[in-house]
């Protein structure tokens, strides 16, 4: 039987990124969550930002978990978790006029990264709005002691993970159409990264 999972890091920081969420998904619908973990984000800012369709997704392996939470709480605008590798399984169909993800893109392969990226044109609207959370270098450079220790503790695991640089997923993000609206820091030396996609 699988136990209910839970993140301390995503109880901590889902007031502050609530916050954020709060003025920037206003005016949206749809939103598509990849990297749900736990699925505890996924509970909360459904429940809070209720106008919003809050569509789950992760690697098959995260699902179980995640269905725990979405069973429990049973919030009509969260339907059933997607999976979803981003490099390998086929993306959802719908288009979605917001995508969020939190503490995906460091453990994610840069390969990953890009895979995600490239694949967001064809499956969000002309004016889609992109919200990631988590840590990030800035010019190159950690932003904090805690930062440098905690990106040498990913390579040691698994020597693919890493803090990415601020820069570099902008080249990505611009390359799909997805231009940089703001950058704001968050507790526990993280930053809250904003896009907004336009017309070429």
């Amino acid at each position: 039987m699988t136990e209910k999972p839970f993140s301390p890091a995503s109880q901590r920081n889902r007031a502050p990124i609530l916050e954020v969420l709060r003025g920037f998904f206003s005016d949206r619908t749809h939103v598509l969550e990849i990297g749900g973990g736990t699925g505890q984000h996924a509970v909360h800012f459904a429940a809070m930002l209720s106008h919003l369709t809050w569509q789950s997704s992760d690697r098959a392996e995260h699902l179980p978990g995640l269905r725990l939470w979405l069973d429990e709480a049973r919030l009509a605008n969260t339907p059933a978790p997607l999976q979803l590798d981003v490099a390998r399984d086929d993306w959802p169909r719908g288009m979605f006029d917001a995508i969020f993800s939190a503490n995906t893109l460091h453990i994610m392969s840069w390969p990953d990264v890009e895979a995600l990226f490239a694949a967001l044109p064809a499956v969000t609207t002309p004016d889609a709005k992109l919200a990631i959370y988590g840590p990030f270098n800035v010019d190159g450079r950690f932003t904090s002691d805690s930062n440098a220790a905690f990106d040498a503790s990913l390579k040691a695991r698994v020597p693919h993970m890493g803090i990415r640089d601020g820069a570099d997923v902008d080249v990505l993000a611009l390359t799909a159409g997805f231009h940089l609206v703001d950058d704001l820091p968050m507790p526990a030396n993280n930053r809250l990264r904003m896009w907004q996609r336009r017309s070429r």
